[in-house]
């Protein structure tokens, strides 16, 4: 399926510390989450290993919520989470 980034998707993933392939990585490989308001949702887990905000993370985890019109993937937000995850 065609993937559309929305920009406020495009300003958030910046912010918080991901990047444009890193959402097409996930919605493409992700595993499923849970969403609201009739949207689907996909995470997945990558190592990090390095310093965010003067902290050391093993792991980031990124969510990316979108819709699906007409066969089309249309972003709505990421979130990008630092930790570690079993």
């Amino acid at each position: 399926m065609k993937i559309i980034i929305e920009p406020h998707t495009l300003k958030r993933v910046t912010e918080r510390g991901a990047n444009e392939n890193d959402i097409i990585d996930v919605i493409n490989s992700g595993f499923n989450i849970t969403a609201k308001k009739g949207r689907f949702a996909k995470a997945k887990i990558y190592d990090y290993n390095k310093n965010r905000n003067s902290k050391f993370y093993e792991q980031k985890r990124i969510e990316v919520n979108y819709t699906i019109e007409n066969d089309i993937i249309v972003t709505i937000t990421v979130y990008v989470f630092y930790g570690k995850w079993d």
